[in-house]
């Protein structure tokens, strides 16, 4: 569970748990080659975490009647592809980073993935008494084999229907605040279906509706006393906001209902690493690094769905399948009424 935690706060923990002196050799380096490492080596986690957190907005393009509710528990999974897991790192884009060995661009660990055999870089940096000097240190791992390449969220869900073909939806993440992690999700939605306003609706076969819906991540955790480097109120903090757009289609029968559609995602996440960073260049003489940068990804893409649901009184069950960048599948139990 802490690893999901992490991964879904900001997969920059994953770095500074496992590369804790790297980082630091990297700030003295220079932040702009700490940042520039840090935006490629994270963005398909936090990408992947939004198309994770999108899945299961709608079981049915069908919107509850007047006064109809539905309670669900929701369990989302992005899929993590190969292609996730590396990101192409030039040196010639940086500053003062060069491979040990091999050409100056090749595919490294992104932090879904890992290096098998590990890759190391050779970090120049200036030592106010010696000068030039060098050093040579390994790039971070990233979670790899232990994420069974599942990128997992989850939610509880609430939807009523306002009557008209107006269906609203509420999602939420119950607050984690604990001693090194504040993490928090909630969302909300709009469903309008089409058919209810057309004559004889009744006699349709199918529904057809549109959602839009918003979703909010917001994160911090508190990494003073596992960065390996000296200093004060270190920690990350992430802000993540996305939207769906989304048409859906249902068949319309009393027990089990298959529904589709087509979506548009689109999103951004922000991540800052924040605190003071007491940064050493060579054995006398050390530097205070504030606020060091701030990393982010954005997303945007269409999405098709697929799903069924089977109805059993007030309990119903779902399950659905999304083919985006980031593949992902859900499923939902749900309680509800009408």
């Amino acid at each position: 569970m802490k690893k999901i935690v992490l991964i879904v706060v900001l997969c920059l923990s994953v770095l500074v748990s496992k590369a804790q002196n790297d980082i630091d050799v990297l700030l003295t380096a220079g932040v702009e080659d700490a940042e520039r490492f840090a935006n490629d080596y994270l963005a398909p986690g936090t990408n992947g975490m939004m198309y994770s957190m999108n899945a299961n907005w709608f079981n049915s393009a069908k919107v509850k009647p007047l006064g109809g509710f539905e309670i669900s528990i929701i369990a989302n999974a992005a899929l993590i592809k190969d292609e996730h897991k590396v990101f192409n790192m030039n040196t010639a884009d940086y500053n003062n980073v060069q491979f040990v060995s091999g050409p100056s661009a090749q595919d490294v660990a992104s932090v879904l993935g890992e290096n098998d055999p590990a890759i190391f870089v050779e970090v120049e940096y200036d030592d106010p008494i010696f000068g030039s000097q060098t050093v040579e240190l390994e790039l971070p791992q990233g979670i790899g084999d232990n994420s069974k390449n599942l990128l997992p969220t989850a939610a509880l869900q609430g939807a009523v229907g306002l009557g008209s073909g107006i269906e609203v939806k509420a999602r939420y993440v119950p607050k984690i605040d604990t001693d090194e992690v504040t993490f928090n999700i909630y969302g909300a939605g709009l469903q309008l279906e089409f058919t209810e306003w057309l004559p004889a609706d009744k006699l349709w076969p199918v529904a057809l509706s549109g959602l839009v819906a918003y979703n909010h991540l917001d994160g911090s955790y508190d990494i003073t006393g596992s960065s390996g480097i000296d200093g004060e109120n270190q920690r990350i903090e992430n802000d993540t906001n996305t939207w769906l757009f989304q048409l859906a289609v249902s068949t319309k029968l009393p027990v089990f209902n298959l529904y589709g559609g087509l979506g548009y995602i689109t999103g951004k996440s922000e991540s800052d690493l924040l605190g003071t960073y007491r940064v050493t260049n060579g054995p006398l003489i050390s530097e205070d690094i504030v606020d060091p940068f701030s990393v982010s990804s954005d997303v945007s893409s269409l999405r098709g769905t697929v799903g069924a649901k089977l109805k059993l009184g007030f309990f119903r069950l779902n399950a659905e399948y999304h083919i985006s960048e980031f593949d992902a599948f859900s499923v939902g139990v749900n309680f509800g009424f009408r």
